[in-house]
């Protein structure tokens, strides 16, 4: 009797040292591809789990509701800021990082961690427009597709009616709105924001839907003619078109009053319960190949220099995804909002979706 106890506590032992071996990331969609997170599992002989948002403000919403069990996190600089602020973010460890080294020191040092105490890049999107260049070009409006124009002006969306699609996101929105109007894609001044709200709310029955999930699909099949999204999306839906031979073209490109760019950050949380499976996990992708692949198979850009050598050549030209320097000039980072600012955008996004 006393050998079958034994054995049945050491089966259960093992059985709960087997689960609690899981590197529990809280991500993107589409920021990680299968073949990459199988060669991870392999080399950490650990299961990696992952849930999804499709919003910084989703994930910070889910985080500050309580959500626990969450190891690794993915926040665009902004949502650092944050994580930060909150306390939430676990000062990292950069003896257990080796690979830091292959980092481009041009994104090291943002506005949202100036040391990199807590952050560390993992890839680089711009918020962008996607488009079915054969629709638009039936309907009259493809020359429209470098500027915000497309999906704010009324006289032009007038001809794409029910086919346009935007981001479920109020700042990636309000932001794009900005844009269009002149201003900064920071600016909190309350009368840029009326002014941003109501180019949004002019623009509103003109468009779809507001989504964040299902946005490629919609292009990808041609459902949807426009749709603001994240360049890597976008990337996604111009292959998976290709690949199933639809007999359209998808593009994406930036817009000449300017983009948002996003470095987006690994950040352990403080709570994780398993804070080494995490550090293994970043080193893991900051090898050159690993963060290549998710450039080639993902379509984002990278802050890692060695993955450059691995990087498709025409990916590498692409300026949605890697921009030029004439680029860069128009790409603004998100910065965070205070408390009140905060509040006051959460009510006019509010009034926005009720309209």
């Amino acid at each position: 009797m006393w050998k079958k106890l034994v054995m049945a506590a050491s089966l259960a032992a093992s059985s709960t040292a087997f689960a609690a071996n899981e590197l529990h990331l809280y991500n993107w969609n589409n920021y990680l591809s299968d073949a990459t997170a199988k060669r991870f599992e392999a080399s950490c002989k650990c299961k990696l789990v992952q849930d999804y948002y499709g919003d910084n403000e989703e994930m910070l919403a889910k985080l500050a509701a309580g959500a626990k069990g969450y190891d690794l996190v993915v926040p665009t600089g902004f949502a650092v800021q944050t994580l930060i602020g909150k306390g939430a973010a676990q000062p990292l460890d950069r003896a257990q990082i080796s690979n830091f080294k292959n980092l481009n020191p041009g994104y090291l040092g943002g506005f949202f961690d100036p040391k990199n105490q807590y952050s560390i890049p993992y890839a680089v999107t711009t918020t962008v427009l996607g488009y079915n260049e054969t629709a638009l070009k039936k309907a009259g409006v493809a020359d429209k597709v470098n500027s915000w124009a497309l999906i704010f002006d009324p006289a032009v969306l007038a001809k794409i009616k029910g086919k346009v699609i935007v981001l479920d996101s109020q700042r990636e929105l309000m932001a794009a709105a900005l844009m269009y109007l002149g201003k900064s894609a920071n600016s909190a001044d309350p009368k840029d924001w009326a002014a941003a709200r109501n180019v949004i709310l002019k623009a509103k029955p003109y468009w779809a839907a507001f989504n964040n999930q299902s946005y490629i699909k919609e292009l990808t099949v041609g459902n949807m003619w426009v749709a603001l999204g994240y360049s890597n999306d976008l990337y996604q839906a111009e292959q998976d078109a290709l690949k199933a031979r639809r007999p359209f073209k998808i593009g994406f490109g930036l817009q000449k009053e300017g983009n948002t760019m996003s470095i987006d950050n690994f950040v352990v949380l403080k709570d994780a319960p398993r804070k080494d499976l995490a550090y293994k996990f970043i080193n893991f992708m900051l090898e050159g190949k690993n963060g290549a692949e998710l450039s080639n198979e993902m379509g984002t850009g990278s802050p890692n220099q060695a993955a450059m050598a691995y990087v498709k050549k025409d990916l590498a030209k692409t300026a949605a995804i890697f921009p030029d320097k004439a680029s860069l000039g128009r790409l603004q980072q998100l910065k965070d909002l205070n408390t009140k600012q905060r509040r006051d955008l959460n009510r006019m996004w509010s009034e926005i979706k009720l309209k």
